[in-house]
């Protein structure tokens, strides 16, 4: 049985690895920390246990108690450029939090830690939000946890809580898409639901050390693999 801790809970994936781990048999404990009360199914919530507080200098503190300490940590944690008001401050706040509390977990003594990064994920990208992802990936590889989980989703379809224009459009375009034919999505476009289910269900594995050959440090999922692990 894992324990299992999230921060990102209240987003559109986060919402999902959320309610998937309240759902799975194989997982005893789920900690959430986050700024606003995560919307959790009804089912199951005597597993869940939540740390609301909008300081989040508070957030690795709170991690780090956690009694027994996680077994599977999972970041779905990030932010915009609007409401940060800036990419710098965008970057201080997801590279830095992610970071921050990734080393909190290692530190605590998680095994597995699994990160919704994106597609296009690059510390040597010329453009600022992929670098950006790509440089948490590295530096929470560089943390050394024996298992390291990272699922490059492309366009997240789904409905999410903010107002995105351009992201509505191609949303609307790849529910259009998936009506007329799954394969006509699922390349460049994943359901939030499935990206959450194959986060806990690759977490999952990854514990019991059920991975691909290759992978037994860093298992990196792109948009098929995350359709086989989160759907198929």
């Amino acid at each position: 049985m894992a324990n299992t801790a999230v921060i990102g809970c209240t987003g559109m994936v986060g919402s999902f690895i959320l309610n998937h781990l309240l759902a799975n048999p194989s997982v005893a404990r789920v900690d959430t920390i986050s700024r606003r009360t995560p919307q959790a199914a009804s089912s199951a919530q005597e597993k869940l246990t939540t740390f609301v507080s909008d300081d989040t200098s508070r957030w690795a503190g709170q991690l780090s108690s956690l009694t027994p300490p996680p077994s599977i940590f999972f970041s779905s944690f990030g932010t915009t450029r609007a409401s940060a008001g800036s990419f710098d401050n965008q970057y201080k706040v997801e590279h830095g939090l992610n970071v921050e509390l990734a080393r909190a977990a290692r530190e605590a003594g998680t095994k597995v830690y699994v990160l919704i990064s994106s597609s296009g994920a690059s510390k040597d990208s010329s453009f600022a939000y992929p670098r950006m992802k790509g440089e948490i990936e590295e530096d929470v590889k560089a943390l050394g946890f024996e298992r390291t989980v990272i699922l490059r989703p492309g366009l997240i379809s789904g409905q999410r809580g903010e107002s995105r224009p351009l992201e509505a459009a191609a949303r609307f375009v790849a529910g259009f898409a998936g009506k007329l034919h799954s394969g006509l999505k699922d390349s460049w476009a994943q359901d939030a639901d499935v990206i959450g289910k194959a986060a806990v269900n690759a977490g999952l594995k990854a514990l019991e050390g059920d991975v691909p050959a290759g992978s037994e440090k860093v298992w990196v999922l792109h948009g098929s693999d995350i359709i086989k692990y989160g759907r198929d």
